[in-house]
């Protein structure tokens, strides 16, 4: 099986490449940059594979949460390349690519992204034995001073919400086994999860890949922001 993997709902702009049991990926700290380096980076894995595009099964994306238009470029481009291949796609939690992050030893993970306007998209998952993770709950947005979190039981915590609200988190989740706010989700997650879900039928075709942003406003009005 071949698998082009995208990620692109936070800072971090990520593709992957898997060919049976190899893993090829790259990735890059760029803000408002996705859209001009999210395809070169796809045609550079696929040259370093010495793949086409038609020679591709599947596409996987993160489908979010996390920034909007980060989300919607991914979840655009892998329904666009999909539809033109004739292939189907596999979204994949943001959530739980950032789970992934955490050390492969963490039982128990948190998964925090900063969504702005004083809230977190917060995700909580199991580590399985194959490696990957595995939900616990539905994933949910709130207030950072108000989001519901499971009972503290040594989780990991990882991704940019845990340095954003270092402060909040640590009067609510007292002992922490260990938290690493400068994680982002890369493909590579994406990947090895799409794989997962791709052998468990969870493919869809290219339109019935959605994005999922969990709330439905962008910004802050001018009178919410002077309150």
């Amino acid at each position: 099986m071949n698998l082009l993997a995208i990620e692109t709902a936070t800072e971090s702009c990520s593709v992957a490449l898997l060919c049976g049991d190899t893993l090829r990926d790259v990735s890059e700290l760029a803000p408002r940059r996705h859209a001009e380096r999210v395809l070169p980076m796809a045609e550079q894995l696929l040259a370093e594979a010495g793949l086409s595009r038609r020679q591709l099964d599947v596409i996987a994306v993160g489908r979010g949460p996390g920034a909007f238009t980060g989300v919607r470029l991914a979840v655009s481009l892998a329904q666009g390349l999909a539809l033109a291949l004739d292939i189907p796609v596999v979204p994949v939690s943001s959530l739980a690519a950032l789970a992934m992050e955490a050390p492969i030893d963490a039982p128990r993970i948190l998964a925090l992204l900063d969504a702005r306007m004083g809230e977190l998209y917060a995700g909580a998952f199991a580590r399985t034995p194959d490696g990957s993770v595995t939900a616990l709950d539905d994933e949910h947005v709130g207030a950072a001073a108000e989001i519901e979190l499971p009972p503290d039981a040594g989780w990991w915590v990882v991704g940019s919400g845990c340095k954003a609200y270092a402060g909040l988190l640590a009067l609510r989740l007292a002992a922490p086994r260990g938290s690493d706010g400068d994680r982002h989700p890369q493909a590579r997650h994406v990947a090895r999860l799409g794989a997962l879900r791709y052998a468990a039928g969870a493919a869809v075709a290219p339109e019935l890949a959605l994005p999922v942003y969990l709330r439905d406003k962008v910004a802050l009005t001018l009178a919410e922001r002077m309150r």
